[in-house]
């Protein structure tokens, strides 16, 4: 069975190793808290907000390690009043239905984003 794990972090500035640092910090702790490998992950989904131009989200899973898994990068709409220099990541895995739910990960000032995970210590 494919399980969706979705994450988000926000960037300290729009610099290509402050993107690729926060997109690295991100996967590393997905894979960490749901025990996930590149083996696992069947496709990766970046999205950005349109403050980030600076690098692809998708060179730090390839310097994580993820040579085979198909990758994808977009912008997300502007929204006004939405937060800045957010990267969010869907992973589509394949999950086995005796492994405990997914768990997503939300860091740093992305938190606000699911502040319904915030109380199942889902958010870091």
């Amino acid at each position: 069975m494919t399980k969706g794990i979705r994450g988000a972090t926000q960037v300290d500035a729009d610099l290509p190793e402050s993107i690729l640092s926060a997109t690295r910090e991100l996967l590393a702790t997905i894979a960490e808290v749901n025990a996930v490998t590149s083996q696992d992950v069947v496709a990766c989904f970046f999205t950005t907000t349109p403050d980030l131009t600076a690098q692809y989200p998708a060179l730090a899973a390839r310097q994580f390690g993820w040579v085979d898994v198909p990758l994808l990068g977009s912008t997300e709409m502007a929204v006004p009043s939405a937060p800045e220099r957010i990267l969010r990541v869907l992973l589509l895995v394949e999950w086995s239905p005796e492994r405990p739910a997914p768990q997503h990960v939300y860091l740093k000032g992305a938190v606000v984003l699911r502040p319904d995970l915030q109380q199942g210590g889902r958010v870091r």
